[in-house]
């Protein structure tokens, strides 16, 4: 195949034998099986060097075109935390109240969650995710929302194996984060993760996960 553009030599990764590439898959799916979304935090500090590496890691995921169009707002300041509990609290509520159907709400019961959002000010880090589009000094990006939704996964990932436990936080509309966050326009909000250490007293809904026959389909 021709290329006209700039390369350079892949990555050369030892190889493993059969036995250690299954040995490591099997010991990472067994680590991942124990990812929650946790909705109890201390208000104990993390490391934030943790929280660096865990956003350089996730800005490794691949992107349409290599536009890479994410941006990782780290907040710590109480302040901000809790204007986004606020504007969220807010959202929430009108969501709970008058937006949702039934069927959803009935979905939603088993989990417990209500508009009340008291992690986004508990937890000591909240990490707001926005997708980046065109503006003056940004090219134009492709395959947006699956970009940045495998960089998150990857960003959740390594909170995870840090030790840290994470939730995804989706408020509709998110429009008021970027005044909230002072982000431009062409920034636009994808998810809220808090993250922290989950409060020792800390519940979550007992959930199960699909088998892995149910999900997987060899041919």
């Amino acid at each position: 195949m021709a290329r006209d553009y700039p390369t350079e030599p892949a990555p050369q990764r030892p190889r493993l034998t059969d036995a250690e590439a299954v040995s490591t898959t099997a010991a990472f799916a067994d680590a991942m099986e124990q990812r929650r979304t946790i909705r109890d935090f201390t208000t104990d500090p993390v490391p934030l060097d943790v929280v660096r590496h865990a956003v350089r890691a996730a800005a490794t995921a691949p992107s349409g075109a290599n536009v890479q169009p994410w941006r990782f707002v780290v907040v710590t300041d109480s302040e901000r935390k809790r204007l986004l509990r606020q504007g969220a609290e807010e959202e929430e509520q009108r969501f709970y109240e008058d937006r949702a159907s039934q069927e959803w709400l009935d979905a939603l019961a088993p989990i417990g969650t209500d508009w009340r959002k008291p992690f986004l000010e508990d937890a000591p880090v909240v990490i707001a995710v926005f997708e980046v589009h065109k503006g003056d000094d940004e090219p134009r990006p492709y395959y947006v929302k699956e970009s940045v939704g495998i960089a998150v996964g990857i960003l959740l990932t390594a909170l995870h194996r840090a030790g840290l436990a994470t939730l995804t936080h989706t408020p509709s509309p998110m429009k008021w984060i970027n005044e909230v966050l002072e982000r431009p326009a062409h920034e636009r909000p994808y998810v809220l993760i808090p993250v922290g250490y989950a409060a020792a007293d800390a519940r979550v809904p007992a959930i199960r996960r699909k088998p892995l026959a149910e999900v997987l389909v060899e041919l």
